[in-house]
């Protein structure tokens, strides 16, 4: 029996009433009419704010005590209160963060499980890897990003350059000579490094570093020339005067760095930007209404005060926007890397 969802009538007076007398066939039929209103009824209210009824977790590829985990944390507590539901913040580190995405995508169509990841997972690896145990685009689908933040090019206290166009100058001296630090074959500080390369008609050695703490470390004792980092890497060794920020790759300076420089400012190539960005992905099916929830709780959010004091802390950047926006910002920055990928030669397999 095929009953119009347009014709469904969810008040008492419009579901089918108690058997009738006039014989089995007759209640057979009302009784598969009443059957199809109440599955029509339950899936027209599944769509219309029941969402969230129940816990809903937050996975993540980080370690606890990182940026995006108290980012995660924080957006739990204010998601709590608002939707009078536990929002868990679960860290399963590892497997360049597929473990984390496995999860989610195992994880059902309901939007009780969200992928907090960021555009390494989402743009970059599936260029430097023949075979992904995921496909960002047809296994996932954009709820809604939550920050962005721009990295700095870091050099030691020590170090003789007072600008980026002092660094550019010494690489095109001394070729290959000058040697500059990740946390990675492969990461986002890797390839924007070859994107700079590119952009100033320079070569560098990479060094690559398995720690983050030990990376920075290594630029402070001038062990490496330089590297890419965020704010949130590099404050304490800032903050301690261990290491110099010679310049900001973003479009403007940051309100809570007004005193370090764009690129562009300090003599390197004119709108060379780099950043990262960290945003909520669920899989894909997953109901447009509950996808548009997720969307408005975490715009919401981001833009609470205790949050953006954390992210001015954090040097980020909140970014509420829509989840179309960030479909684009995904294509774009998968077009871009991409082609720096295949022209560079980077390969993980």
């Amino acid at each position: 029996m095929n009953i119009p969802h347009a014709a469904h009538d969810c008040s008492p007076a419009g579901r089918a009433g108690p058997p009738s007398r006039n014989g089995p066939a007759r209640n057979a039929a009302r009784w598969l009419t009443a059957a199809a209103l109440a599955l029509g009824c339950a899936g027209a209210m599944a769509q219309s704010g029941a969402y969230p009824s129940h816990p809903v977790r937050m996975v993540l590829p980080y370690s606890v005590g990182s940026g995006p985990d108290a980012v995660a944390r924080m957006l739990g507590e204010q998601l709590t209160a608002a939707w009078k539901q536990p929002v868990i913040v679960e860290n399963k580190p590892g497997a360049n963060g597929w473990l984390a995405i496995g999860d989610v995508k195992r994880g059902g169509q309901d939007g009780y499980s969200l992928a907090i990841v960021d555009n390494t997972h989402m743009t970059l690896q599936p260029h430097l890897y023949r075979s992904l145990p995921f496909d960002p685009v047809r296994d996932f689908e954009p709820a809604a990003p939550i920050y962005h933040t721009h990295f700095f090019v870091v050099v030691s206290a020590d170090s003789p350059w007072k600008n980026v166009g002092d660094l550019v100058a010494a690489a095109r001296a001394q070729s290959d000579r000058l040697t500059y630090g990740t946390w990675g074959m492969g990461s986002v500080a890797h390839v924007g490094t070859t994107m700079f390369q590119d952009a100033t008609g320079t070569r560098m050695t990479h060094v690559p570093f398995k720690d983050l703490s030990q990376l920075y470390t290594a630029v402070a004792k001038g062990e490496v020339d330089w590297a890419f980092g965020t704010a949130a890497t590099v404050q304490n060794l800032y903050q301690a005067k261990r290491v110099k920020l010679l310049a900001l790759a973003a479009p403007a300076r940051l309100p809570s760095y007004p005193d370090v420089p764009t690129v562009a400012e300090a003599g390197g190539p004119k709108d060379f930007e780099l950043k990262t960005w960290v945003a909520a992905f669920v899989p894909k099916g997953t109901p447009a209404p509950v996808r548009k929830q997720l969307n408005e709780g975490i715009a919401a959010a981001v833009q609470s005060p205790a949050v953006l004091k954390r992210f001015e802390t954090f040097g980020f950047q909140a970014w509420p926007a829509s989840a179309a926006e960030l479909s684009q910002a995904r294509e774009a920055d998968s077009a871009r890397f991409a082609e720096v990928v295949k022209k560079a030669n980077i390969s993980l397999d």
